[in-house]
């Protein structure tokens, strides 16, 4: 689908999209297409429960007196309806709605809302990038699709005073919405296609961008004694790697302003508990345990799209969780890369060793200034928040914050979790120093509790993404299936905080 942006001029044929305020009071564009319709939108909108509120619309067919196949009003609400947020909801919607266009046109007539404090051009950027983000499709496994299951949508333009504004603006979301779509693409596919070898390949194609991409061997990470993260993936034909992803356009030089972040994620390409094997329900949906590593790869493709003017590190730890020969077993002792031993409880505890040592690294090779790491840690924090939020540890209040709210302006919300000396004792082990599983108690907490250990005094936080890298449902901007959550949310945090 293509989308542009241009002056306000009711086209002659395809979808058009008007809108209309609380009351039913239609906006510039609507009243000259009513009129040109000698009142048909006024007829249709009285023949129903249309009332231009927030989120409702109206489909009306075949317009006489225009070539028209389809009009469609959509409902702005109040003036504090219109928001960054609800504009984009608002595309999402559109697009849905739209998406099976005969001619594959689709026009949206956007008038400035008097009262609001976004410019038309701003609204005609948002409703741009809600679209895209909702027109996202996995389907490159299906042989047989047939035209009527296929989008036969090919254009949306966007009309609008000051639409130079809204392409220029839209040009950087689309940049994001391309780190969205690359992580998504990455979460979806089969672990029989994508494992660390092959995920490490797809970092690698950021060199494009302008990052800097570098692959840790095993026998690397050996030498770094990484004996975490080597103890999950010895199971498995597949070799561990690490990335290491660096995007410098920020301040140069070795001062604290040329300071990177970094964001660190967990790789587990295909989780099956290993010698503590997970039971079959459910098994397919363990190849997105490599989410967290995927926001990462997606973060650092929409930062360098749009030339974040910031220093960004990038690290994930790949590796297939398997029940091999020589896998992991319950009861063995590990040495991690910081020197601190642990002791294995559980081998589907897997998630918190790989981390342990990438962490670890990170922080010693790096010294950033702030450190997020993203993992689909615990089926814990699936009870505790359901799909609605992801959980949030944090050793730092001013970077919880700045993520919660990060989360509340791109629709990724974040639930902040405790972390206390009482907790932290729960994962104290008998034989080593730490062990990797406290028991069924407060499980979310105790595996960041365990991270902690391994991040220093740099400010740092955890989001526990399990809950929410699946959907089952079609939000507006977020179809079924991956979601992406945390490419948006981090590169917003970017953008208010630490973008020059």
């Amino acid at each position: 689908m293509k989308i542009t942006f241009a002056k306000l001029g009711l086209p002659a044929t395809g979808v058009v999209v008007v809108s209309a305020r609380a009351g039913s009071k239609l906006s510039t564009s609507a009243v000259k297409l009513d009129k040109k319709a000698c009142g048909a939108l006024s007829r249709a909108i009285r023949a129903s429960n249309f009332e231009g509120k927030k989120g409702q619309s109206l489909n009306v067919m075949a317009l006489a007196g225009t070539k028209l196949d389809e009009v469609m009003i959509v409902g702005l609400g109040k003036a504090n309806d219109v928001t960054e947020l609800e504009m984009q909801r608002l595309g999402g919607r559109i697009y849905a709605s739209t998406k099976q266009a005969k001619k594959g046109i689709v026009t949206v007539a956007i008038d400035a809302v008097t009262d609001s404090k976004m410019t038309a051009a701003d609204i005609a950027t948002e409703i741009a990038y809600g679209a895209n983000l909702r027109s996202y499709r996995f389907d490159k496994y299906k042989t047989k699709l047939k035209p009527v299951d296929k989008p036969s949508i090919k254009s949306l333009t966007l009309q609008c005073y000051g639409f130079a504004n809204a392409r220029k603006n839209y040009a950087s979301l689309r940049k994001v919405a391309d780190g969205v779509f690359f992580t998504r693409d990455l979460v979806s596919e089969p672990g029989n296609v994508l494992y660390p070898d092959t995920l490490a390949k797809q970092a690698k194609t950021l060199e494009k961008l302008g990052v800097k991409v570098q692959i840790l061997s095993e026998t690397q990470m050996k030498r770094l004694g990484m004996g975490a993260l080597l103890g999950v993936g010895q199971g498995s034909a597949r070799e561990s790697k690490l990335v290491v992803m660096q995007w410098n356009g920020g301040p140069k030089g070795k001062g604290k302003a040329a300071q990177p972040m970094a964001f660190v994620g967990k790789g587990v390409t295909f989780d099956t508990g290993g010698i503590s094997i997970k039971p079959r329900a459910g098994l397919d949906e363990l190849k997105c345990d490599m989410s967290g590593s995927g926001v990462v790869i997606g973060l650092m493709k929409a930062l360098a799209g749009r030339k974040a003017k910031v220093n960004v590190v990038g690290v994930i730890g790949l590796v297939e969780n398997m029940p091999g020969g020589n896998a992991q077993r319950p009861g063995d002792i590990v040495t991690s890369m910081s020197g601190q031993t642990i002791e294995i409880l559980d081998t589907d505890a897997e998630g918190r060793l790989v981390l342990a040592d990438a962490l670890y690294y990170t922080n010693q090779r790096f010294k950033p200034k702030i450190m997020v790491n993203l993992a689909t840690l615990t089926g814990a924090i699936m009870v505790a928040l359901a799909g609605h939020n992801a959980g949030l540890f944090s050793n730092n209040d001013q970077l919880a914050e700045r993520l919660i709210r990060a989360g509340v302006e791109v629709d990724e919300t974040l639930w902040r979790m405790p972390l206390s000396e009482d907790y932290d004792k729960m994962i104290d082990s008998k034989v080593a120093d730490m062990k990797n599983l406290a028991g069924r108690h407060g499980g979310s907490i105790t595996a960041a509790q365990f991270l902690q250990r391994y991040v220093g005094n740099t400010p740092w936080a955890h989001i526990d993404i399990a809950a929410v890298v699946l959907t089952e449902t079609d939000a507006p901007t977020v179809p079924e299936g991956a979601t992406a959550f945390g490419v948006r949310l981090l590169d917003r945090l970017v953008k208010n905080h630490y973008e020059n």
